[in-house]
């Protein structure tokens, strides 16, 4: 895509007189989550464009049979979220040449009623923000700790923010500037985004709406394990990218990871070699810890412990996500997917 580097403004009057929007689902071996994400958007009358990322499952005719437009990504190049979205955006704009906001959602998710009018509304008010976003839920916590703590992790603060999630919508303009999502990140791709579009002077901005119920369909501890593997991952990357000041994107989240995932436990490791398993009782700083995050989150009212407990020990997949990042740069080895469904 072109780069139009010059500070973002206010909309042409064309599109502040009839702004046109659209919708961008990806997803891979989704079944019947996808097809409540792409019947929660038809009501909408827009235009939607699937892409699928190489599903075995029937997704993509399934797709079809709901009037989306479907595009296949090439299986011969590596499949990334952002790869996807990029693709289905390309799609889209050819579709609707004069389009002023897509709409991207993940195929596990299912848009609540209403959020596509508020969100275009929001930003045909808001001429300086380029992402808004709302309230993502958990269509099932109740069936697992894991779920629980995705909709936990959901509940991020209202107003101005730093970032968004893979839903959101977007203004076409703003995302043509800085040339759409990297297609080689196969983790954290949103946030690296949104520094791109700060860096350009827009906004990011998450509304008090429903936004999407997400099905995580997390139930096992190795999921939750692999999901966590991804975010080291996506902190490596992140700081990788955009680590220097002033942004310093992630590199509180990546050092976190690498103390309390790998540091410590080593240093706790040669100590007790050295002066015997004494040194050992240094590792009640992991329970202690968990003490001290449940308290910082005494105001949640349902989950507070498990959610301290899983965030400490969310640190050693973290560190072998931030390592696979290490190793994986080290040898030039191209990234793939990281799935823990």
């Amino acid at each position: 895509m072109e780069a139009d580097l010059s500070a973002p403004a206010s909309p042409p009057q064309g599109e502040a007189r009839s702004p046109l929007a659209g919708v961008v689902a990806i997803g891979r071996n989704e079944g019947e989550r996808l097809r409540r994400c792409l019947e929660s958007v038809r009501a909408a009358a827009l235009p939607v464009v699937y892409v699928d990322s190489g599903s075995s499952d029937g997704s993509a005719a399934l797709a079809g049979s709901l009037g989306a437009t479907v595009v296949a990504l090439d299986t011969r190049r590596p499949f990334t979220a952002a790869r996807a979205r990029n693709e289905g955006m390309r799609r889209l704009q050819a579709l609707v040449p004069e389009l002023a906001f897509v709409q991207f959602v993940d195929g596990d998710c299912e848009l609540a009623p209403g959020w596509l009018a508020s969100a275009r509304a929001f930003l045909e008010a808001e001429p300086q923000v380029a992402a808004v976003c709302g309230r993502r839920r958990e269509r099932f916590p109740e069936r697992s700790v894991y779920n629980l703590l995705c909709d936990l992790e959901w509940n991020t603060p209202i107003g101005e923010a730093r970032a968004c999630g893979g839903d959101a919508m977007m203004r076409a303009s703003a995302f043509r500037q800085v040339e759409g999502f990297r297609d080689d990140l196969v983790a954290g791709e949103e946030p690296e985004l949104c520094v791109r579009l700060r860096a350009q002077g827009w906004k990011i901005w998450r509304l008090d709406a429903e936004m999407t119920l997400h099905d995580a369909a997390m139930t096992r501890f190795g999921q939750w394990w692999q999901r966590n593997v991804r975010a080291g991952f996506a902190y490596a990357e992140g700081v990788r990218l955009h680590g220097a000041p002033p942004e310093r994107h992630w590199v509180r989240e990546w050092r976190s990871a690498w103390f309390w995932g790998l540091a410590l436990p080593l240093v706790v490791a040669l100590a007790a070699a050295i002066v015997g398993p004494v040194a050992l009782w240094a590792l009640a700083v992991y329970p202690l810890q968990v003490l001290r995050l449940a308290y910082r989150s005494r105001g949640i009212d349902r989950g507070r412990w498990a959610r301290a407990f899983f965030l400490v020990a969310g640190k050693f997949p973290e560190a072998f996500g931030q390592a696979k990042s290490a190793l994986m740069h080290l040898r030039r080895q191209p990234a793939v997917l990281i799935e823990y469904k």
